[in-house]
């Protein structure tokens, strides 16, 4: 972030119906709670510009709710305020041992967080309409193609213990099976209408999917988690948001464990690389020679999958920086 002379900083506590807001300034802190909505949203404006608050000169922090901070993310986009959207995490963990916790005083330590931190902190780029648009189709997917799977679980164990109920249970499933289905390819060709409304958005995608292993859908989580690759300054940063980057963990002489990957990292980005990993080992001969050379050699197999997903990731990068599609090597 620029290092702007600010004046003022906010800290924003949003919940569902409301949302808090704390003011520090050079004369001291002053807190106000406001409704979630439109009509908040446009209140609280009017607080900013009644103490004239200079929205030039003001820092604005929240943290991340999903939904719920939609409404005044807009309207400050619309202002071009500056504001910043943190993981809680991120927050909880620098400010320390606390005692205690409401809404009211969870604005204030934003607000301290956001004095105290800001020549670190990104301001906050919102995603192109397009991407959203995808998302929300992708969640919708997501959520079908989760609940065909929950479907069929139960006939499929039946099936095991008792083959005729089984059987039973399966010729009921179908009709569900057919419309879920459809459902899916209804969503799938949306997605894809979007996709070719959108030259970026279609480019992007095609670079992508022309590395071996990495399909559609990932792709398009991709370019969404990453703002068309824009939030990270290289392939290390994104393969450790993606989850596949093990750290070390030792201390002195008496603490020494074998290095992990760190559980906090995109989920969503972490699965999709996994099943492009073993697509990969699958059908891309380099991968492959590597898998079964790293086999013999007595590597475990989780692990070289891990490398496996880090090798995609830059590979990925790699095609986004060149604007060029992946090449296979031919011997």
């Amino acid at each position: 972030m620029n290092r702007k002379n600010f004046s003022c900083f906010i800290g924003i506590d949003i919940s569902k119906s409301n949302f808090y807001v704390a003011i520090i300034k050079d004369e001291g802190t002053a807190s106000y709670v406001f409704e979630n909505s439109k009509k908040g949203t446009n209140a609280f404006i009017r607080l900013l510009r009644n103490q004239r608050i200079d929205l030039e000169y003001t820092l604005m922090c929240m943290e991340h709710t999903g939904v719920y901070g939609r409404l005044i993310i807009a309207k400050l986009a619309e202002k071009q305020a500056n504001f910043c959207v943190e993981m809680p995490v991120q927050i909880a963990k620098s400010i320390g041992v606390q005692r205690g916790k409401n809404d009211k005083v969870d604005a204030i330590r934003i607000a301290q967080y956001a004095s105290k931190n800001y020549r670190e902190m990104q301001l906050f780029v919102p995603i192109p309409q397009i991407l959203e648009k995808v998302k929300i189709l992708l969640k919708v997917r997501r959520k079908l193609v989760n609940t065909r799977a929950d479907v069929n679980k139960y006939p499929n164990e039946l099936e095991l213990f008792s083959p005729e109920l089984g059987k039973l249970a399966k010729n009921n499933h179908k009709r569900i099976n057919r419309s879920l289905d459809a459902e899916i390819k209804r969503v799938e060709a949306e997605i894809q209408k979007l996709v070719l409304s959108d030259d970026r958005l279609n480019k992007t995608i095609g670079l992508v999917t022309s590395v071996i292993g990495i399909g559609k859908i990932t792709a398009l989580h991709f370019t969404i988690f990453t703002n068309f690759f824009t939030r990270y300054d290289n392939p290390k940063q994104l393969a450790c948001y993606c989850g596949v980057v093990p750290f070390e963990f030792t201390s002195g002489s008496s603490i020494f464990r074998k290095s992990r990957i760190h559980p906090m990292a995109n989920r969503t980005l972490k699965k999709h690389l996994h099943m492009s990993a073993l697509a990969a080992i699958n059908h891309d001969p380099d991968i492959k020679a590597y898998f079964e050379r790293k086999v013999e050699e007595g590597k475990n197999k989780m692990l070289i999958i891990n490398n496996v997903r880090n090798k995609l990731v830059h590979r990925v990068c790699a095609v986004v920086k060149r604007q060029e599609p992946y090449v296979k090597n031919v011997a």
